[in-house]
């Protein structure tokens, strides 16, 4: 059965392969970007060659209201949400002590605050439903941290303990919650990272190889397929993080 699913940051990266994925399966695609007008118009006529049609809407969803106007949007032409992937991120590599004010409200506005917005706003029609399937996109640094990315690894940890909450308080109204936790994926975000640093991350890693945007999809196509997982945090990191 077609689902109507909601992807924040579907432009690029991991957010553009579950929309691009998703919207192959059937579902219907609401894809939100936010400054990369280009990059998600040339996703929508990728697909449009295959027949598929994908809406694509732009917001910045760390302000509430066009969080909001995102939701109210999707409602509007489809009558509910079945799905809501939080994946709408940014990173950002600085030391702690050179970390200002700006950095960080801006880390967690856009990691953090916009999740709340999305998922607040959402979920009201999900509770009336009696159903729902919420995923949030954290990170490996959310469960062990990282240096040199305070402010990241606090926005990452946040998602998590949100995650667990949420799927108590929800989890009555036949909605489920789960969070995917990436490892080192080959995406734009990590595009600074040298050869030789990644020759000593797989070294690190039990698989020894970074994993791929496909690999994260697919957990994603099995969270919103099972009925009967929720509350987790899953992830897939190589066994980089045992």
């Amino acid at each position: 059965m077609n689902k109507v699913v909601i992807v924040t940051g579907a432009s690029k990266g991991i957010g553009r392969e579950i929309a691009k994925q998703l919207a192959k399966k059937g579902h219907n695609i609401i894809a939100n970007y936010n400054k990369s007008k280009e990059q998600i118009e040339q996703l929508k006529k990728e697909l449009e060659k295959e027949q598929i049609n994908i809406d694509i809407f732009r917001a910045d969803i760390s302000k509430r209201e066009e969080a909001k106007s995102l939701v109210e949007y999707t409602i509007k032409k489809y009558g509910k949400i079945d799905i809501l992937i939080n994946n709408a991120g940014i990173s950002q590599f600085k030391e702690f002590t050179q970390i200002t004010d700006e950095d960080w409200n801006n880390m967690i506005n856009t990691n953090l605050n916009s999740i709340f917005y999305m998922t607040q706003e959402t979920c009201k029609n999900m509770i009336h439903n009696k159903n729902g399937c919420i995923i949030n996109m954290s990170s490996i640094w959310g469960l062990v941290g990282a240096s040199c990315e305070v402010h990241y690894s606090v926005s990452k940890a946040g998602i998590d303990a949100m995650t667990k909450s949420l799927a108590k308080e929800l989890g009555p109204s036949n909605i489920r919650v789960n969070s995917i936790a990436p490892g080192i994926i080959q995406t734009d975000m990590n595009k600074d990272i040298s050869k030789e640093e990644i020759e000593n991350i797989k070294n690190e890693i039990p698989l020894e190889k970074i994993g791929n945007v496909r690999d994260i999809e697919k957990c994603v196509e099995w969270l919103i397929e099972d009925e009967y997982t929720t509350g987790q945090v899953i992830s897939i990191n190589g066994g980089w993080v045992i």
